[in-house]
């Protein structure tokens, strides 16, 4: 399998849209995926995720399985879809087990879907195992695709080499990825610029490049959004966006995407 030659790709427009997205806070909104994934977080933090969403009209919600039905409920009425992870953090269960998630998350109401590709499968390195983590994703887009919904793929870059990155990414977009995304968060690094230079690249005008991991701050988001990111993860939107309108930064919080 061969990456697609990116002077073949139709070009995104990094500059402008980066400067479309920063240009108001409604703008910027669109674009964050406010997220809560770490393993302890409560009903009432959940609920709190949905109400600031609901507030800002977030581009969406990311949670656990577990509580997309909370989430699904506490948005209904407004126009922020909610999100949920699959095979997630490792990415190394069972393609059928990722296949049940997807209809379970999709029949409560989830309508992103952010995946974890098989990376022991594709760092491998045999033409089997690049075939089985397409497989992998393709088994999880066309249940996404027949409801509406769209299928981010982790490639979980910080454990990639440059090659197994270009393969990752060929491989998500050949099985109908939407979005290239760079990090669990879980892992041993988050998104950088240079990654997500490298993931526009590879999709073009293609397809979405989602920069998620370690991103806390207005000066983080935008140099991801100036290498080309489509959409930012963070569970720091609310203060993301409070910097932007010139508000003082409100208190670091721990990130875990």
């Amino acid at each position: 399998m061969n990456t697609v030659p990116i002077s073949n790709l139709p070009a995104f427009d990094a500059a402008a849209f980066a400067a479309h997205t920063l240009s108001s806070a409604s703008n910027l909104a669109t674009v964050l995926d406010h997220t809560l994934l770490k393993p302890e977080a409560t009903r009432t933090q959940v609920l709190r995720l949905c109400a600031e969403a609901a507030e800002h009209h977030f581009g969406c919600v990311m949670v656990n399985p577990a509580w997309v039905s909370v989430a699904v409920q506490a948005l209904s009425g407004t126009s922020v879809p909610v999100g949920v992870v699959v095979g997630f953090p490792l990415g190394a269960t069972l393609s059928s087990s990722k296949r049940d998630e997807t209809v379970r998350v999709l029949k409560l109401g989830a309508h992103d879907v952010d995946m974890v590709l098989n990376i022991g499968l594709l760092k491998s390195g045999q033409k089997e195992d690049f075939e089985a983590v397409r497989q992998d994703i393709r088994g999880v887009v066309e249940l996404a695709h027949a409801s509406g919904a769209i299928v981010k793929v982790i490639l979980e870059t910080c454990l990639l080499t440059f090659e197994e990155k270009l393969r990752a990414a060929d491989i998500a977009l050949s099985a109908g990825a939407d979005f290239l995304k760079t990090s669990t968060g879980f892992s041993t690094g988050g998104a950088t610029m240079d990654d997500i230079t490298l993931l526009r690249g590879i999709a073009g005008n293609n397809a979405g490049v989602k920069a998620s991991g370690g991103i806390r701050s207005l000066a983080d988001a935008r140099a991801m959004l100036e290498a080309g990111a489509s959409r930012i993860g963070a569970s720091a939107s609310v203060r993301i966006l409070a910097e932007l309108g010139g508000q003082a930064p409100l208190p670091s919080t721990p990130n875990t995407y």
